[in-house]
Parts: C-alpha cells; structure tokens; sequence
C-alpha cells in the first residue's frame, strides 16, 4: 500500500477522538521516528510504499493512538527546551509550562552563574527534564536531582548521558527527609499538585497512562509538599537563595500564603502561557 493511501485511513481512523490537525502531526511524527521520512521526503515520492509487515506494525501503534496512549511514549522520547529525553510510563510526559520555569530560572540565572559556581537542586526529577536543562544552560552549575522513584531515576539518568551533562541522581522519599545534608543556591521542584477532585477535568490520555504518584494529592493536603520542600529550602538554601515550584493553577493565593508563613521573602507568581497561575518563585 502507498503510504500516502495509508495516512488517508490513519487519520480517518484517529478522527473520533483527535482532531485532524493532531492525528496529521502523529503521522508525520512516527514516519519520522520510524522511517526517518519527513514530510517532504513523502511529497516528492508519493508512489513509496509500505510492506506487510509496516502496515501490521502501523495498526498496531494506530491502536495504542485509539487507546489513547500518549504519542511520545509511543516513540519513546520528546522534546523539552531544546534538548531531546526519552521518556515512558514511569515518568511524566514534560510540559510546556514547565519549560516556561526552566526558562525562568536560566535567565536569572544566567549572568550569576558566570562569576560564581552554583549549586541546584530538582526535587521529583522525574524524566530529568528540569536538571537536565539546568545543567546543559547554566554554566558552572552543580545539578543535583532526586526522587521516589526508582524507575524514573534509571530514564533520568538515561536522559543525563543523552544530553552529555553531569547531574547527580539519588533516591529519596521527600517527604520523610529530614535534612538534605549539604547548601544550595537554587532549589526547584514541580511536585505532585493534582487533587482527586481535579481527575474530571485530565484527558484520558494522562489519567489512564501517566504515573499518579507524579500527578496526584490529597484533597484534604494538597500543598503537602510544598510545606515540606519550603521548609527544607529554609535550612538548606545558602543565604539568597532561590526557590521554584511548579503549582496548581487553582491553588496560587494559598501557595503563596503558605510560603510566607514559612517565612520565605521576595515570592512573586507568575502565570504560564495559557493565563494560569503556574509558578512561584521566592528567597529565604
């Protein structure tokens, strides 16, 4: 069959679900991924063709695509501030908002960097997306990373060889930590801030193949680790040190409110690139 005879059904097939902009971008996406095709590479052969035994692996990913699994754990990697990660079930797909932070913190970071060291710390690393980006834009950094799960550890470190930077990985239950031994000047995190009451409003897409224990909290506790890493951050920022959060949309006043009773100084909020209260940052 001609390829350009399949994409035809590919997309029809996807169109109850995706729109047919979206279903075109996985197209083009996997014949990438899988052929080393572009899109122009199709237009000037429209007569190429694809064996048995593609097509039988081509509706094999339409079904996981109708299943909704996610497209990049269906290829196996992403893209994130420029930089490429690979990425399955054991780590959250990254976000362009939380490119937004990392964008945040290289660019105040940037001239500092040049005339001292800097020491980072990510909390829920997950992918690595976050430390990884640190470490690969901000010279004379010092890229620290943890978090609970194991499993994610083994993508993040997968992910620091890829991108040829230093970032050391431990695994740690942020919040039965006590202490975290050693100063830092920049402490990041984009936790857990999901409550249960907000599973309505995520796509299929994410609730039923993205980790909950990297999306989830309480309803009654959702700042749970804000309170925990601000307090951390409180003994173990050196003095002027920054502290970043990824946060829930909806909860922006309280985090806020939160991190000035713990006695953080200087906390501004911003809002993504959809209009959505989404990232804090503030001094001890």
């Amino acid at each position: 069959m001609k390829i350009t005879e399949y994409k035809v059904n590919f997309i029809k097939s996807l169109l109850p679900i995706y729109d047919e902009m979206e279903a075109e971008s996985f197209f083009y996406l996997l014949l990438e991924s899988k052929h080393q095709l572009r899109r122009i590479d199709l237009a000037l052969d429209v007569d190429k063709e694809f064996s048995k035994e593609e097509i039988s692996i081509w509706d094999s990913i339409l079904e996981k695509l109708i299943n909704q699994i996610p497209i990049q754990y269906i290829i196996g990697k992403t893209h994130f501030y420029g930089l490429e990660f690979m990425v399955n079930e054991n780590v959250l797909i990254p976000r362009p908002e939380t490119e937004e932070l990392v964008d945040w913190i290289v660019k105040l970071n940037t001239k500092l960097s040049k005339n001292k060291n800097l020491k980072i710390l990510d909390i829920g690393t997950g992918s690595g997306c976050i430390a990884i980006s640190l470490a690969k834009n901000i010279t004379n950094s010092e890229v620290f990373a943890v978090d609970v799960s194991e499993k994610a550890l083994v993508i993040a470190e997968k992910n620091a060889i890829l991108n040829q930077v230093q970032v050391t990985l431990l695994p740690k239950n942020i919040l039965e930590t006590t202490t975290l031994n050693q100063k830092f000047d920049i402490i990041v995190s984009n936790p857990p801030y999901v409550r249960n009451l907000e599973k309505a409003e995520i796509k299929p897409n994410v609730l039923d193949n993205e980790p909950h224990l990297a999306l989830f909290v309480s309803d009654n506790d959702p700042l749970i680790f804000y309170k925990k890493i601000a307090e951390l951050a409180t003994a173990n920022l050196n003095p002027n040190g920054q502290l970043f959060f990824e946060i829930n949309q909806y909860l922006g006043k309280e985090t806020q409110d939160l991190l000035k009773s713990i006695g953080l100084k200087n906390i501004e909020l911003r809002k993504d690139i959809y209009g959505n209260d989404r990232m804090i940052a503030c001094n001890i």
